[in-house]
């Protein structure tokens, strides 16, 4: 199967792509690790796109379009794949048609803006380790405290709220038009995310006929 998973920053695309991956036995296409990865070794491009990550804007489609395209290339994607957090506008989902990418379901998890400045707002990063908490569903032993190796517990640039509310602001206008390139096509299934993580997960098993 060839997927796209399809949503507001912070809907749990990438938990759902996960979740996935083992069930299709595909790999999961995360433009966001692969952007990640090249701002932390501070490459050419991982600094540009550091540039716009930091401020909320989209990442330039000659970037992503790149890092696609050397990726799906690779052998364990001639079976499938889900694509994560890509396309994220209009021109990008054309580029990608161009290039032959054509996808069997577009698969877009709904959820509420106020109930995305919650989850992101409450994350938490160890500066040390890098190891991940919530303020309300993984909260630390230990407030403000890396329960592994006792470092700070940090708030990302990209996790404050102004910063959410921009991205917000940003899918709204640029990402979300793309709900109705893909319905056109017959391709788009909604998804509204539920509370439980395990309601999600099963809703959208339901509505892949997984």
């Amino acid at each position: 199967m060839k997927l796209i998973l399809f949503g507001a920053p912070g809907a749990g695309k990438g938990t759902q792509a996960e979740f996935l991956s083992k069930r299709l036995g595909v790999p999961t296409i995360s433009t966001g690790e692969i952007l990640r990865a090249a701002m932390k070794k501070g490459t050419a491009v991982g600094k540009e796109a550091k540039a716009y990550v930091d401020s909320g804007r989209l990442v330039p489609d000659d970037v992503i379009i790149g890092i696609i395209q050397e990726r799906l290339a690779e052998p364990d994607c001639q079976k499938g794949y889900i694509l994560d957090g890509v396309p994220r506008t209009l021109a990008q989902a054309e580029a990608m048609e161009r290039m032959g990418v054509d996808v069997d379901v577009v698969l877009n998890l709904e959820i509420p803006d106020e109930t995305i400045v919650e989850r992101l707002c409450g994350r938490r990063i160890c500066k040390d380790c890098g190891a991940s908490y919530h303020l309300i569903s993984n909260p630390p032993q230990k407030e403000g405290r890396c329960d592994s190796c006792g470092g700070e517990l940090i708030i990302r640039r990209d996790d404050s709220p102004e910063t959410v509310r921009e991205r917000l602001r940003v899918y709204h206008a640029e990402t979300e038009p793309l709900k109705a390139h893909y319905a056109a096509s017959g391709k788009l299934r909604t998804v509204q995310s539920q509370e439980r993580l395990e309601d999600t997960s099963r809703m959208v098993r339901e509505t892949l006929g997984l």
